[in-house]
């Protein structure tokens, strides 16, 4: 974790400024994010005996008016048994999210190259302090709450997480290991950095483009809708990603005055150190 954490500011002093350095320092950050997404999930034990379950329910109670939201879609679009044509959809823009984020990035690098610090610190800071919360307040998706019983429905329908299920179908015998490297830590569940990551691409697209931006708020709302019905996220995950991603963007201003001089810093010390 020490080591990850300090990565990217030691290849910020060991490489001289550009655009490959940049890079760079956005996947040694991404390397720091997964060491402290899945390390609280290596001590399973504790972890189950510190996870928040009631909460989100409750929560999402007063959201859904009695009913929460993920109960209430799948009672009434789902069949137990069977994963639908919608559903696969669904399933299918969950999937497709792991490389949206960076996609969102790497569209403002090729497009505006000059807007890509900004871009990248500002998505890649979502992604940092939703990993504190991770470790602050692990709390459970519906579909662990519904294992554990915890998120019964009235009726004959359960919550299910037709993620592994249609997985186990699309990819046959290799899902297991795939879900092994994706499914790091299941009990991280607030805020929804799936919901908090896409809302910030779409401001970013949008930045660069209408054209681009309506792409990736048409996006982040089937995603939305998927993390939901799909057993995966609360709605108020989902609200607790969108707070995050809009405290990230509207403080940004605030903080980028320190983030340059850290820069210049880091800058200063490449400096002796290249002509030592």
């Amino acid at each position: 974790m020490a080591a990850s954490a300090i990565a990217p500011g030691a290849l910020a002093v060991a490489m001289e400024p550009s655009r490959r350095r940049d890079v760079g320092v956005c996947l040694l950050n991404m390397w720091a994010y997964l060491a402290a997404y899945e390390l609280p999930h290596d001590d399973f034990e504790r972890q189950q005996q510190r996870v928040r379950i009631d909460y989100p329910i409750d929560a999402d109670r007063v959201l859904g008016l009695g009913v929460p939201p993920t109960v209430r879609l799948q009672r009434r679009l789902s069949t137990p048994g069977m994963i639908n044509r919608f559903e696969r959809v669904l399933v299918l823009c969950h999937w497709v999210w792991f490389g949206v984020p960076h996609g969102c990035v790497l569209y403002v690098l090729v497009r505006h190259p000059d807007r890509f610090p900004s871009a990248a610190a500002r998505m890649y800071a979502v992604f940092d302090l939703g990993a504190i919360f991770y470790w602050a307040i692990p709390t459970a998706p519906p579909w662990y709450a519904a294992l554990h019983g915890r998120l019964e429905d009235t009726g004959s329908l359960r919550v299910r997480r037709m993620m592994i299920e249609y997985g186990e179908e699309f990819w046959g015998e290799r899902w297991p290991a795939l879900y092994d490297v994706l499914g790091g830590n299941p009990l991280a569940a607030m805020p929804s950095l799936h919901f908090a990551t896409s809302m910030m691409g779409a401001h970013l697209l949008s930045e660069v483009s209408p054209i681009a931006g309506a792409v990736g708020w048409s996006y982040t709302a089937v995603l939305g809708l998927a993390l939901v019905y799909l057993g995966e996220h609360y709605a108020v995950d989902l609200v607790g990603g969108a707070v995050l991603a809009e405290t990230v963007r509207r403080g940004a201003p605030r903080v980028a005055p320190l983030a340059r001089r850290l820069v210049r810093s880091l800058n200063a010390i490449h400096q002796p150190a290249a002509g030592g």
